[in-house]
């Protein structure tokens, strides 16, 4: 797969699909794009900032993303199945443990396990109203890279 994302590739909502991060490089491609194609079986269609919580819940399910040098703060196309798992196992709907949203750069196959609506209410601040036009650059914040292992 190419550096970007094929021509046909289009956002939860029904856009060109955006970038999401290239620092740390995310994307099943490698390529900074939440692309899902026929050699993607975990579906990395969702693009989200991860929280501690969340890296904690993934590990505790057999994926420990910190092996890789994510924390906190690091925006990483997730599986949407376990993106789905952690929201389900929330306590509320502020719950760190459900990472937010950035619906321009999440793939529409997320749709295949996640509600447009579930998506929706965790998308990040401006997110549901920008989602076609505004593009992510890295947050330049601690902890926003991978180190290498």
């Amino acid at each position: 797969m190419s550096a970007s994302p094929s021509s046909r590739s289009l956002n939860v909502l029904s856009k060109p699909l955006g970038l999401f991060s290239k620092s740390p490089m995310t994307g099943f491609y490698r390529n900074g794009y939440c692309d899902v194609g026929p050699e993607d079986v975990g579906n990395h269609s969702v693009a989200a900032e991860v929280t501690n919580e969340f890296l904690e819940f993934s590990a505790s399910r057999g994926n420990d993303l910190r092996t890789i040098g994510l924390t906190g703060g690091c925006k990483w196309c997730l599986c949407a199945s376990r993106w789905k798992e952690a929201m389900e196992a929330r306590k509320d709907d502020k719950d760190p443990v459900v990472p937010k949203i950035f619906l321009h750069a999440t793939h529409q196959r997320a749709l295949d396990k996640v509600k447009m609506e579930d998506l929706k209410k965790f998308a990040a601040e401006g997110e549901a109203s920008h989602a076609g036009t505004r593009p992510v650059e890295p947050s330049g914040r601690q902890g926003s890279a991978v180190k290498e292992v």
